[in-house]
């Protein structure tokens, strides 16, 4: 086991678990901060963490939700270090042969509109929601991470959805 090796001290190890988890680990820090150079400064830290604590890493529990939870802490502090609003460009489009205009307009606006529901989310409620619903965690792997009781977990993915719902619903009435 990979997470055991690491907890032994094999760099190796670790670094074959910062291959497997890096992309998870930066969709979460990317859910809470909401900037991919945030959110890759965020990975970075915590992956530093995790390699100076690996020895506390307890190898009967699951390595994923142990990452992630210190991953969600660099990226929560490195949020309240750059408390600052950062302006956001509009994009450049170009037209793929695949993609009509208006439909790839419609994904564009779509995925703005799905980016500002979620930074208006509450922290808790927007980490929850994405680590279940775009990440796969399990709640009880989500209340790990986030240091709550799974019923917690889900009332914050259940007031998380409502409130991405009534956010995107003009897009609902415009769904194939």
């Amino acid at each position: 086991m990979l997470a055991r090796r690491a907890a032994s001290g094999d760099g190796d190890a670790f670094g074959i678990l910062v291959e497997r988890y890096g992309a998870p680990a930066r969709r979460v820090a990317r859910a809470i901060l909401g900037m991919d150079e945030d959110a890759d400064d965020a990975v970075q830290d915590g992956f530093i963490a995790a390699w100076h604590a690996i020895a506390r890493y307890d190898p009967t529990r699951p390595f994923r939700p142990w990452l992630t939870r210190i991953v969600a802490n660099a990226a929560l502090d490195l949020g309240r270090k750059r408390k600052v609003r950062h302006t956001v460009s509009i994009p450049e489009h170009t037209a793929s042969g695949t993609v009509r205009p208006d439909r790839a307009t419609d994904h564009t606006l779509f995925r703005e509109r799905l980016r500002f529901a979620l930074e208006e989310l509450p922290e808790r409620q927007r980490i929850a929601v994405t680590l279940f619903d775009a990440e796969g965690y399990s709640h009880a792997e989500v209340a790990e991470v986030l240091k709550v009781p799974e019923g917690t977990v889900r009332s914050y993915v259940f007031h998380a959805r409502r409130a991405l719902r009534r956010a995107l619903g003009a897009f609902k009435e415009d769904a194939p």
